[in-house]
């Protein structure tokens, strides 16, 4: 008897320890109709910046369902790393994340923004409008495409939603949801434990070869256009006599033909 309470102990703390070692997954949540998962997040746009520049953010937050959404929270953060030139995905690099900043919002990689209630078709929430939404690249950013997720979570008749963008699910995850057994092109959001899928985009951060360039071929326009308006203006070269020519000769008809012989005729 003893050694059975013994190996039963033994089984429930491996399991304990099992549960543990296992990642979390996302928790189910109330699904959406695919149809609406368009209209809760459009219009997102990240400039292209050079290191030590900034620039606007662009998105609109919907609402799709046909009654109010409240607590409604827009999330967006930095988690992956494309290096330029080359194509090798990994982390973001120590200081080098492009951070965010704007009205009512601190300066760091990842933002979360109160957007509050959308009432029934109402306008959307946008940026630039009702929130100015900024990014900056750090002046030692590495170049390259910085991977930017998002997410919006909200309430409506008394029910939690929760929808996320690629960047929150594992390579095995997205392929389990976009995977089904009969093969037809879908994505299941309630394989992935959420409500449905936000899209989300990049910041490309490269340091600009052009301007100078640019200035050298401007200029040169310029020094042809001066060129070319002196030669076209500028007299022609007179005799080297010191003769100049006369007025270009007229053979222009009177109104009196070839019979004139005095004034007034």
């Amino acid at each position: 008897m003893p050694s059975r309470r013994l190996g039963g102990l033994l089984a429930v703390v491996a399991l304990v320890v099992l549960a543990a070692a296992v990642p979390p997954v996302h928790g189910s949540t109330a699904p959406l109709p695919p149809s609406t998962w368009g209209g809760f997040l459009s219009g997102l746009n990240f400039p292209t910046l050079a290191p030590g520049a900034s620039g606007p953010v662009g998105f609109s937050v919907g609402d799709p369902l046909g009654v109010p959404m409240t607590s409604v929270v827009f999330t967006l953060g930095v988690y992956e790393f494309n290096a330029y030139p080359g194509n090798a995905t990994g982390p973001v690099p120590a200081g080098g994340a492009p951070v965010f900043s704007g009205s009512g919002a601190g300066s760091s990689s990842s933002i979360t923004i109160s957007v509050g209630t959308l009432a029934d078709g109402a306008a959307t929430y946008a940026s630039p409008g009702a929130v100015d939404l900024f990014v900056a690249a750090p002046a030692g950013a590495p170049q390259g495409t910085y991977a930017v997720r998002t997410s919006l979570t909200f309430e409506a008749n008394g029910t939690a939603y929760v929808l996320e963008s690629r960047g929150f699910f594992s390579s095995a995850a997205w392929a389990n949801a976009t995977s089904p057994p009969d093969h037809v092109s879908t994505l299941n959001a309630t394989r992935l434990g959420v409500s449905g899928v936000v899209p989300e985009s990049a910041v490309l951060v490269r340091s600009n070869p052009y301007p100078v360039t640019l200035a050298v071929i401007l200029g040169g326009a310029v020094v042809l256009a001066a060129v070319g308006g002196y030669w076209a203006v500028r007299r022609r070269p007179g005799s080297r006599s010191g003769a100049s020519a006369g007025p270009p000769p007229s053979h222009a008809d009177t109104a009196f033909g070839k019979s004139r012989t005095s004034d007034g005729d």
